[in-house]
């Protein structure tokens, strides 16, 4: 994947950055993990028509988004 996409691979250590986890065997691990910013740029390098949806369902709801950062009046509270 990072090396499809220069600038993810750039960044690669911004996005996924080493978090100490609890592993299976209950020992400390540094495993890589992702905030929701980075899971997000993931998603968009993944060159699948099975991941063709979800960046579009992605493109629609954060279009929506900024729609509604605009005019507020947009999000539905009635």
């Amino acid at each position: 994947m990072r090396s499809r996409d220069p600038e993810l691979y750039l960044k690669w250590g911004t996005i996924c950055t080493p978090v100490e986890m609890i592993a299976p065997d209950g020992k400390r691990r540094k495993a890589q993990a992702a905030d929701l910013e980075g899971i997000l740029r993931i998603i968009q390098t993944v060159p699948s028509k099975k991941a063709e949806p979800l960046k579009q369902w992605l493109a629609e709801v954060g279009s929506q988004r900024i729609d509604q950062m605009i005019d507020p009046e947009l999000n539905g509270d009635e």
